[in-house]
């Protein structure tokens, strides 16, 4: 009798023990998964709270843009209208100031601009242009600066890099169509059984000028045409520069250079009496003196470039190493009523431009 109610006893504590052990892997089961779900609940909650904290602070914040614009035409203009209208939409329009200053196709008031700025010690100097990028990168190391309308930054910056981040304290967007894709639209409407005789016209003073120029030579030589470079210092010497070019040339090719966009009526007088046809870099320039182009939407870079704006002062980017954007949308356009004067056959792929 005493040794089975021993036994009994020994089931019982047996059953005791493990009714414990189980209820404690249930228990330590429970707590870890409410501790999981309340650390995913926690980190979410911290994530929310950042985002939240983030946007009262782009809200709650004024910043001052500093913008130099390198000259005034359509293209440039409506680069700085993109990179204006994405930063009022990001931050709201009563948090932000823009001191605009246009420089008039002046290097030297290029420098005495960002030197201003970079005085005034502004939030971040967007350079619109070229000759604007070269004086704000050499007046300040510290301030984010962010370019576009730049065709190459490498280039225009003397980096080793040519592509992707400089490295410094500069990124933006460039305005460059793919040059290949120029060549080409020059040989679809310019055949070269017809125009043998290249011209490339632009400005000797634009480092990326030069830069597109070489490259476009490579390809259009590989088309089979004949190339040859007429290069004008300043505005002075547009009419008498082309009139060269027309008489030793069959088509001209004009490249997004900003001297000959501010000066497209010089350049038409004299194309149109000799009825020579010129394919452009960008837009501006063909509906000024062109008859075809493949471009880029500079409101569309400029947006971007605002966009990489609030990038900069919101979220605390580092702008060293921001890649280069481009604009990866570009389009066919042509001039009809030039092409129908010097009849010249366009492809369906071609959109009329309308200004």
């Amino acid at each position: 009798m005493k040794k089975l109610l021993a036994l009994l006893l020994a089931l019982v504590m047996v059953f005791s023990m493990a009714a414990c052990s189980s209820s404690s892997d249930s228990t330590d089961a429970e707590e870890e998964e409410t501790t999981t779900t309340e650390t995913e609940e926690t980190e979410e909650a911290a994530e929310a709270e950042e985002t939240e904290e983030a946007e009262e602070t782009a809200e709650a914040t004024h910043y001052t843009i500093g913008i130099i614009q390198q000259l005034e035409h359509d293209a440039l203009d409506q680069a700085t209208q993109g990179f204006e209208d994405a930063l009022i939409e990001l931050l709201g329009e009563e948090n932000v100031t823009f001191d605009l200053q246009n420089a008039q196709g002046e290097s030297a008031n290029c420098a005495t601009i960002a030197n201003s700025l970079v005085s005034e010690g502004v939030d971040l100097i967007m350079a619109n242009g070229t000759s604007a990028l070269q004086a704000v990168a050499a007046a300040t190391a510290d301030i984010p600066i962010l370019g576009t309308s730049i065709t190459a930054y490498g280039v225009a910056l003397d980096l080793t890099e040519q592509d992707g981040a400089t490295g410094i304290n500069v990124s933006g967007t460039s305005d460059l169509a793919p040059l290949d894709g120029q060549a080409e639209v020059l040989a679809e409407l310019c055949p070269v059984e017809e125009y043998p005789n290249v011209g490339i016209l632009y400005c000797s003073a634009e480092a990326n000028s030069v830069y597109q120029a070489t490259v476009i030579t490579g390809y259009l030589e590989e088309l089979g045409y004949t190339v040859s470079e007429y290069t004008f210092a300043d505005s002075n010497e547009i009419a008498s520069v082309t009139q060269t070019a027309c008489d030793n040339c069959d088509v001209l090719y004009v490249p997004t250079d900003n001297t000959a966009a501010a000066n497209t009526e010089a350049i038409y007088n004299v194309t149109a009496v000799a009825g020579v046809p010129v394919i452009a870099g960008e837009s501006g320039i063909m509906s000024g003196c062109g008859i075809a182009t493949l471009s880029i939407s500079y409101y569309n870079i400029g947006y971007t470039t605002g966009e990489m704006a609030y990038d900069i002062l919101v979220n605390g980017a580092d702008v060293s190493t921001m890649q280069i954007q481009y604009d990866p949308d570009v389009v066919k356009l042509y001039m009809a009523d030039r092409c129908e004067e010097l009849g010249i056959t366009v492809g369906e792929d071609y959109t009329a431009y309308e200004d």
